[in-house]
């Protein structure tokens, strides 16, 4: 697809926001018990400054999960050029879907899990973003109606998670899931609304 530079620097702006926004929304959540205080105590500079800071955060987890939009479109259209098929090329998918996402619950819980830890608690994040995952991917479904549940499904998840990398090796529960929503966030927005701003560069 090809979008002029306004049109891209449009949807660059937007994608920034959106992550920003939803990181701290997030975070008047998921850190309450650090916000709370500040708000009991009056402490207006402190509680913005919490605010500032997880949005700095979600802009800086937005702009990686447009750099892994950039990298799916080229890989995406690198695979059809290998493969030379659709069909083959989904088989492909799917099973570096599985991979990925084995990958997350078994080194994970290699690497994290105490004694007396049961392998399910680890299963529940590649749950969670593989839900996600198909529910945008049968959104962009029905919004082409096109052929690219499986494509979509792997933008959705395997690059989420290659995105996520570096706070899953933290491995902190709270900061887990508040820099998921971004990611989670950013990549649906992008892979949905994309052609809009095609259209409109038209």
């Amino acid at each position: 697809m090809i979008v002029t530079l306004r049109s891209w620097s449009k949807f660059f702006l937007a994608t920034l926001l959106v992550g920003g926004i939803i990181t701290m929304v997030g975070s008047f959540l998921l850190r309450w018990d650090e916000l709370a205080p500040y708000i009991a105590e009056q402490q207006w500079k402190q509680a913005l400054g919490f605010a500032i800071f997880h949005l700095g955060v979600g802009f800086t987890f937005s702009v990686i999960s447009q750099m892994g939009f950039f990298s799916y479109l080229f890989i995406h259209q690198f695979g059809l050029g290998l493969f030379r098929s659709l069909s083959l090329w989904s088989a492909v998918q799917i099973v570096i879907i599985a991979i990925v996402l084995f990958d997350l619950v078994y080194f994970r819980f290699q690497s994290f899990s105490a004694e007396g830890d049961s392998l399910g608690s680890y299963i529940l994040l590649p749950i969670v973003v593989l839900v996600i995952g198909a529910a945008v991917s049968y959104v962009k479904t029905q919004q082409t109606k096109k052929k690219i549940f499986i494509s979509t499904l792997f933008f959705m998840t395997v690059f989420t998670i290659l995105e996520w990398i570096p706070v899953l090796m933290a491995n902190n529960g709270t900061w887990l899931l508040l820099t998921l929503l971004p990611l989670v966030a950013c990549n649906a927005y992008q892979i949905l609304m994309l052609p809009r701003y095609n259209v409109k560069a038209k």
